[in-house]
């Protein structure tokens, strides 16, 4: 096994900055479960969102910046590359509906979000997990968290048919169907954007375990 002192370097600032992307995450789609819970509240803004992607892209930046200059052979580039620009895809996806919500929020005030809600802080919160996890290289562990991940994501994309079928059945105005459909599809990007990120590290612990 490659010592992870090999792998990150000796002051794992690789472990910390990934994990500190992975907050920022799962803070993003926070903020986004109470935006859903109360689309119509007139105190939401999207400062939060902003922030979080704000934060995220600086510490995607300083990951950048870590390679550079403390990149040793041993270390996958491309792995913590591909890791830190799924994750910062989160709070990007993120914000996108916020923005929308913002706009549609007197259509969509009595839709209920709760099943996305779930779906998403469950994502996101495995994906947290997975992070941690990194440092030990555990590979049972990791497949246990990626196995938990790939079902939540089945889970969404079930999710979106069914929605999708009762709003083509229903008799919803033609502008709030589009509205929502664009949501919905968002919505289930979030949790494929989490899939991904936790297809990365599946992927990373396998070839170092």
């Amino acid at each position: 096994m490659i010592s992870l002192q090999k792998l990150f370097g000796k002051k794992d600032v690789f472990f910390e900055l990934l994990a500190a992307s992975a907050t920022q995450a799962r803070a993003s789609v926070q903020a986004l479960h109470k935006l859903l819970s109360a689309p119509a509240d007139a105190a939401h803004n999207l400062d939060a969102f902003s922030a979080s992607r704000r934060e995220d892209k600086k510490v995607t930046q300083q990951i950048d910046e870590a390679l550079c200059k403390t990149f040793v052979t041993e270390l996958e580039r491309e792995d913590i590359e591909s890791l830190a620009n799924s994750l910062y895809k989160i709070p990007k996806t993120a914000e996108k509906i916020a923005e929308r919500i913002m706009i549609a929020r007197d259509r969509i005030k009595d839709v209920d979000f709760s099943r996305q809600i779930r779906l998403m802080d469950a994502a996101s919160d495995i994906v947290v997990t997975m992070i941690s996890e990194l440092r030990k290289l555990h590979l049972e562990r990791v497949k246990v968290l990626n196995d938990q991940l790939q079902k939540v994501e089945g889970d969404a994309d079930k999710l979106i048919l069914e929605c999708l079928r009762d709003l083509y059945a229903g008799s919803t105005d033609p502008v709030t169907v589009v509205i929502l459909k664009d949501l919905y599809d968002l919505i289930e990007k979030v949790v494929d954007r989490c899939r991904d990120a936790g297809n990365v590290v599946a992927h990373i612990v396998l070839k170092n375990s």
